[in-house]
């Protein structure tokens, strides 16, 4: 039985639905490859890590779960395959709490942070970055949080708009120099600001992508050191955002950004319309890097703070 915590009922049926997919998709295969089967043999955990690789978990986190799973039945001479789907539940907690991959009671709480907290934000284009933003600000301002935006993505005319239909959406000021300016000197401003009002948070959105990983490093350089100008120790979060529907690619993106800048934390989206949701495993094991944030459908209060309790026990629910 699950612990909700500080989940809602609506949250977790929410979770549950956006992680659908991926369950459908899992189970129907485990279900398949243990037919007939009793003991968990090695054709059974063959067949098993042909799954888990399938699920975008990733070759070398498969290889640690079946690992573990083979210690595991040695000690347990019993374990049957009906027991299969449980094992894999506590293996697959257990990795995520090794991995760092902490529950974040309320990230939406800031009580407890810097005050103004800045957060910049990157992710190529397409995995939802600006929608993200735009989500999060939701979130902080339902929760009477004083939030500025600084629409630093000034590459594409399509993000400064877009964010600011949002700051209009969501009632919360955005920071815009239009198209083709300056990206640090928005960010500058934008922090100017909210230091001005007395802002809780300032997000920070940037380019997500310059033509080579070398002007994308010193576009992203440049804007921490303008802002440090006004906040030393800003930014105090650098939230990468990851399309989860794109499996593998996403693990791809995470290496790319982790090499031209500091990562503290990770946003994954789209995880409602996907059956590779086993990419969070994937990208929590290799990359060490809280998964703070995950998208489980199209309604603003649809980011939801990761839990790993919660995803895992929503991942492996049993069907019917």
């Amino acid at each position: 039985m699950s612990l909700f915590g500080f989940f809602s009922k609506e949250k977790k049926e929410t979770l549950d639905k956006g992680l659908e997919k991926t369950k459908d998709s899992f189970f129907g295969k485990l279900s398949k490859a243990i037919i007939g089967k009793t003991t968990i043999d090695e054709d059974v955990l063959d067949e098993l890590e042909d799954i888990l690789v399938s699920s975008d978990v990733g070759v070398e986190t498969t290889v640690k779960v079946i690992k573990r799973i083979e210690e595991r039945v040695a000690r347990d001479k019993y374990a049957t395959t009906a027991e299969l789907d449980t094992i894999l539940r506590e293996e697959i907690a257990e990795l995520l709490i090794e991995n760092k991959s902490v529950d974040f009671t309320d990230s939406f709480e800031t009580k407890h942070l810097p005050k103004p907290y800045v957060i910049m934000v990157v992710g190529v284009n397409g995995v939802g970055k600006t929608t993200t933003i735009g989500k999060l600000a939701h979130q902080f301002h339902s929760r009477g949080h004083k939030v500025v935006l600084g629409a630093a993505d000034t590459f594409r005319a399509a993000a400064v708009e877009q964010l600011k239909l949002w700051g209009k959406r969501v009632d919360v000021p955005v920071i815009d120099h239009g198209m083709n300016t300056d990206p640090s000197s928005v960010a500058y401003d934008a922090l100017k600001k909210g230091m001005e009002i007395g802002a809780d948070v300032i997000i920070i959105d940037t380019a997500g992508r310059l033509h080579t990983k070398v002007n994308l490093m010193n576009e992203l350089s440049k804007i921490k050191r303008v802002m440090q100008k006004i906040i030393p120790d800003a930014p105090h979060e650098v939230l990468l955002v990851l399309d989860g529907s794109t499996g593998q690619n996403a693990v791809i993106q995470a290496r790319e950004f982790t090499k031209v800048t500091e990562i503290t934390a990770l946003a994954i989206t789209k995880l409602d319309g996907t059956a590779k949701g086993g990419v969070v495993i994937g990208i929590s094991d290799e990359f060490k890097i809280p998964v703070k944030y995950i998208g489980v459908g199209e309604k603003m209060d649809d980011l939801q703070v990761f839990d790993r309790s919660e995803f895992v026990d929503s991942l492996f629910k049993k069907i019917g």
